[in-house]
């Protein structure tokens, strides 16, 4: 049963990350240029205002988090520091574009994607960057860089370019951190919802948001649906696992250019939102940044 954890009118909520050391949330509300703690055992949610957009958080292995903000990333060293610059801005001459999801790989590394305002041109790109800051573009060719995550072996890596609807699966070398060729993993028709954020849990089965399709899905680690997640928001964005046994789900979502009518039908547009699953979620790595 899908409950709402917090009624925060996010414009456009993110990148929910669990902290299992101090069971918190840690989530963004990108076009609104904050960044929440929140308890979900008390509801308690702390925010942290910066001065430009943030794509994505992860929490880092020494304390604090590493974020991606609009052209480069950056590190946080405490709760309401002011981040400090780390790795080349590499969006620096790209104003149409912007940082967008991430995640931390198992060597604890941050895989961040950006996206781009100018649909018409695929410049979007997907990075790694790695503990000492250095910043590797992977690949690029994309339009809105979403829906990474790792399987448990750490030897499988997700992501989805959103507009395409399609979600893709690339081997991977984890100590070198290269990618082989791309496979289609799942083609999501068009009409009924867009592939956004993403996590796997332990049975490897990876469960994405649907951007516009009012749900999350859970896929085998061969692709097939295996189940469905109706949500009471249009445009859900992200999932996490949490929870002291990592079996509480968490999903963030937004509540921006909705019209007044849309509205009504969706009043905690924008919300976290939190379910029970059978399966626990992987925990997720530390940036070793």
């Amino acid at each position: 049963m899908v409950q709402l954890l917090l009624d925060a009118g996010a414009l456009l909520g993110e990148s929910p990350r669990w902290s299992a050391p101090e069971q918190l949330l840690y989530w963004v509300d990108i076009e609104g240029r904050t960044i929440h703690r929140t308890d979900p055992a008390t509801g308690t949610d702390q925010v942290m205002r910066l001065d430009q957009q943030v794509g994505c958080v992860a929490p880092r292995a020494g304390g604090g988090l590493v974020v991606a903000m609009e052209d480069s990333c950056a590190l946080i060293d405490a709760w309401d520091a002011a981040p400090r610059a780390f790795g080349p801005a590499a969006l620096a001459d790209k104003p149409e574009q912007r940082f967008n999801d991430g995640c931390v790989d198992a060597h604890g590394r941050l895989w961040v994607g950006s996206l781009t305002s100018d649909k018409a041109h695929p410049t979007a790109a997907l990075y790694r960057l790695d503990p000492d800051g250095s910043l590797t573009e992977v690949f690029g060719g994309l339009t809105t860089s979403n829906g990474a995550a790792f399987s448990p072996d750490g030897r499988t890596f997700y992501h989805a370019d959103t507009p395409t609807h399609a979600i893709r699966a690339f081997d991977v070398d984890p100590a070198t951190g290269s990618l082989g060729e791309g496979r289609v993993f799942h083609q999501f028709p068009h009409g009924n919802g867009r592939p956004d954020g993403a996590a796997v849990d332990a049975e490897g089965c990876y469960w994405s948001a649907l951007w516009d399709g009012w749900r999350v899905v859970r896929l085998s680690p061969a692709g097939e649906l295996l189940q469905t997640v109706e949500l009471p928001v249009q445009r859900p964005t992200m999932i996490a696992f949490g929870g002291a046994d990592m079996q509480t789900a968490f999903v963030t979502s937004a509540g921006k250019n909705l019209t007044d009518e849309e509205r009504l039908g969706q009043p905690h547009a924008g919300g976290v939102f939190a379910f029970q699953v059978a399966v626990p979620g992987l925990a997720q790595p530390m940036f070793a940044g």
